[in-house]
């Protein structure tokens, strides 16, 4: 079967997109936003939830990013096509999950942008002419909320310039982005070291509950997510199938060695007075800028200056990042037929400029309800690993309908380590708690009001590229998000959760469920011969026709 090799204007107005981004623009794309706001927060929250038991909290999150990357890897050099990761479950399973997973990929793309510019207004308040933008709880003032917006104009503005600059603007961004945290992880580790740190106060204060809350709700996996990138920047790509896998799993190992390293500085360079009331009550002038207040305290006061440099460079490098994914993926959800096809058009610079408008307004709207950096994290978290956890299900499929499709690269026990991926996904979404849960299934609602409201009414007016819901074929994702709401409603992660389900028991019973639907989606996935009209229905649009 062919593979999508081109993406270029049709025939009548500008719907395509050109192949200009290497390996190593695809590489620093996802390198630039897994190393974001989530370095300058991540090992602070991490070590007040989990001790210095957050670095086990980095390793689980680790392995559980790295096998969501190894089923992605196949699967980016398979379907090189933009905005991938909301295409895979709909060459699956048709148009039911692949409407719902497009969802979920254009809600935590579009939340991430704003979360970077809080992030970079939060560090801000170092500085005298940031005053006024933060009230006391963090939330955005007026002038908040109008720099905000600008901030997330600005992105866009630069979007609008074209992929090859933007590659080439993320590539500069991520050589400073990589730089800073290696510079502080040098800089801290030979400064100051009190190995007494991982014990004087238990290793593990909090237990196994404190470690696998960390990975959810501090900011583990929030830090760690990005690889997806490049395969968003798919249809972008000069050779996507020898170079997203490449990208894929690069960012990954680049990522989690930083994150840990940085982990292993913060907790070792902490004076010992500041943890003297325990992990939990971590504290001291500055706090509020992790890094940059720990290396004030210890007297780096030049490093603390580039610190507080990099917490503007880095969380705009990955904000810029991010506009661009949702954008993309705004324009993928167009061609399978879930959106309008005006939202395919793109301007003189192959730029789908309605994704990004409508990514800037959503991004403003974001900072109504969820104002601060950390009340976002653990939504986000969720939204990021459910839209993975399409990947694992849709890569079963494949392996056991179309096994004879040429794969640029072959996971090796890839049918062991998908349901394994797919029901550490589950964990990972069942440890951010059911104060959190709830809150993303009323996001996920919203969704299928808008995105299914659309595609009965294409149905209905015959409208070219309609898509067919398949509901037979993605029978077990209703049952699947009300499973895990249920499930996380009777366990003891989050707010509101009603405790029923004691730890490591909940454990089981997320992995035992998740494998019955693991095996059920497998079951009742399209025929081969659907699949494939699918697959071949998408890469007749890529290539330009209708």
């Amino acid at each position: 079967m062919a593979h999508p090799t081109t993406e270029t204007p049709a025939a009548s107005g500008h719907t395509g997109l050109k192949r200009e981004v290497g390996v190593i623009g695809l590489l620093w794309a996802s390198v630039g936003a897994i190393i974001g706001s989530g370095w300058l927060f991540g090992a602070e929250k991490a070590a007040v939830a989990a001790g210095p038991a957050a670095l086990v909290s980095w390793g689980v999150g680790a392995v559980a990013i790295i096998l969501l990357a190894l089923v992605h890897a196949e699967l980016g050099g398979l379907f090189p096509v933009a905005g991938g990761t909301a295409r895979y479950p709909h060459y699956a399973f048709g148009g039911f999950a692949g409407m719902s997973f497009g969802w979920f990929t254009w809600l935590q793309a579009a939340t991430i942008a704003p979360i970077e510019v809080q992030a970079m207004i939060n560090y801000a308040q170092h500085w005298t002419w940031a005053n006024g933008l933060l009230n006391p709880n963090q939330t955005l003032t007026a002038e908040g909320f109008v720099v905000a917006a600008a901030l997330l104009g600005a992105f866009v503005a630069i979007n609008f310039l074209g992929v090859r600059l933007l590659a080439h603007t993320n590539s500069v961004a991520t050589v400073w982005k990589v730089f800073v945290p290696i510079l502080a992880i040098f800089v801290l580790g030979f400064t100051e070291f009190h190995g007494s740190n991982f014990s004087d106060h238990g290793f593990a204060p909090d237990g196994a509950k404190g470690v696998l809350a960390a990975i959810s709700t501090s900011g583990v996996i929030f830090a760690l997510l990005g690889f997806e990138q490049a395969i968003q920047w798919a249809g972008e790509s000069r050779n996507p199938r020898r170079d997203i896998p490449r990208a894929v799993l690069g960012s990954v190992v680049i990522g989690t060695l930083i994150y840990v390293l940085l982990q292993v500085v913060f907790i070792g360079a902490l004076p010992p007075e500041t943890i003297a009331g325990g992990w939990s009550a971590l504290d001291y002038p500055g706090i509020s800028g992790p890094f940059a207040g720990l290396s004030t305290l210890i007297g780096l006061g030049w490093l603390a200056t580039v610190l507080r440099i990099d917490a503007i460079i880095s969380p705009a490098g990955t904000g810029l990042v991010y506009i661009t994914s949702s954008s993309r993926v705004t324009y993928g959800l167009s061609r399978n037929g879930y959106a309008p096809q005006t939202l395919q058009f793109t301007d003189k610079r192959s730029v789908p400029w309605l994704g990004l408008i409508i990514a800037w307004v959503a991004g403003v709207l974001c900072f109504l309800p969820f104002p601060s950096w950390q009340r976002l994290v653990g939504f986000i978290t969720s939204a990021v690993v459910l839209m993975y956890a399409g990947a694992p299900l849709a890569f079963g499929v494949l392996r056991k309908r179309l096994p004879a499709l040429e794969r640029s690269y072959h996971l090796p026990a890839g049918t062991i380590i998908s349901p394994i991926a797919f029901a550490v996904a589950s964990l990972v979404i069942f440890w951010a708690g059911w104060d959190t849960l709830w809150r993303l299934g009323l996001a996920i609602l919203i969704g299928y009001l808008l995105l299914g409201g659309y595609s009965a009414y294409a149905v209905s007016k015959g409208v070219p590229n309609a898509p067919r819901m398949d509901f037979k074929a993605g029978q077990w994702l209703p049952v699947y998000l009300v499973g895990m709401g249920l499930i996380s409603w009777q366990g003891s992660f989050g707010e509101g959760a009603q405790g029923n389900l004691p730890l490591w028991w909940d454990i089981l019973v997320v992995v035992v469920f998740s494998l019955v639907i693991y095996y059920w989606a497998l079951a009742v996935a399209l025929p081969v011969e659907e699949i494939e009209r699918n697959i071949r229905g998408v890469e007749v649009v890529e290539a330009g026709g209708h």
